[in-house]
């Protein structure tokens, strides 16, 4: 009997760090995390970490019981977060 396959979708966040290098990480999985040169290169990486994590956690439930499944119910879309630059006029 064959399985049945889910597409599950996981928020994946991307940040450029000072020397320009792309950081992706899932914050639902541990130790879910990759980088690159390129926007590109950073999310076709963090597609590939995603695969290998979840097989991982096909053979190891300690590993599995740690990631958090319940994100991939929710069916909103989610648009993006920016660094939203603010002048003020006092000191902090």
């Amino acid at each position: 009997m064959k399985k049945a396959v889910k597409d599950l979708q996981f928020k994946v966040l991307i940040e450029q760090d000072e020397n320009g290098v792309f950081v992706a990480s899932v914050p639902a999985i541990p130790g879910c995390h990759t980088q690159g040169n390129t926007y590109e290169e950073a999310v076709k990486g963090i597609e590939e970490v995603i695969q290998l994590c979840l097989e991982v956690a096909k053979k190891d439930k300690k590993y599995k019981e740690k990631i958090d499944f319940s994100e991939v119910e929710n069916k909103s879309r989610f648009l993006g977060v920016v660094n939203m630059p603010i002048h003020i006029s006092f000191s902090l």
